[in-house]
């Protein structure tokens, strides 16, 4: 994953452990929680916990942790993927709050229905977790599967929304 050399960051205490969000000049290009897979190196950014972006991030996160927010209003920086996974991270974009989909359902959705296993490995690399709402794909029989953050927390935020699992 490439990232923008102007990127900042900063770090939240959020309700289902400790998070890093960071922004570049183009928007939000990440939330993860800490020691999630995949997570970024941030000894190269500044950090910047006044940045506006990040603000704004923390407060709409702080809102849909109180059950006072399901959509996120926030400028989006997603061009640290490929091409396809940034295709991917936008087609999550489209899962409603508290609906989920599965894999091969998001693959064909994308018009790459043999993709199923490539889909899952951009879904995983989803860099702006919960905003970018990666929690919602589950398996083709409706079971959790892989989240980089662990699936308690894809089980929390899936309760939080109100989803209905199998």
């Amino acid at each position: 994953m490439k990232h923008d050399p102007f990127t900042v960051f900063t770090t939240w205490p959020g309700p289902l452990g400790a998070m890093t969000l960071a922004a570049t000049p183009r928007g939000l290009s990440g939330v993860w929680f800490d020691g999630q897979r995949h997570g970024p190196d941030t000894s190269i950014w500044r950090r910047d916990p006044a940045h506006p972006v990040l603000q704004q991030a923390i407060e709409q996160l702080g809102q849909y942790f109180a059950g006072q927010r399901m959509r996120f209003e926030l400028p989006l920086d997603l061009q640290g993927g490929t091409p396809f996974q940034q295709r991917v991270w936008q087609a999550l974009l489209g899962i409603a709050p508290g609906a989920t989909t599965s894999y091969g359902s998001l693959s064909t959705s994308i018009g790459k229905p043999a993709a199923v296993r490539a889909l899952g490995a951009a879904v995983g690399r989803n860099p702006v977790s919960i905003v970018v709402p990666c929690h919602r794909v589950l398996g083709a029989d409706g079971s959790l599967t892989g989240y980089a953050g662990g699936l308690e927390r894809k089980t929390a935020l899936l309760a939080l929304e109100g989803a209905v699992l199998v």
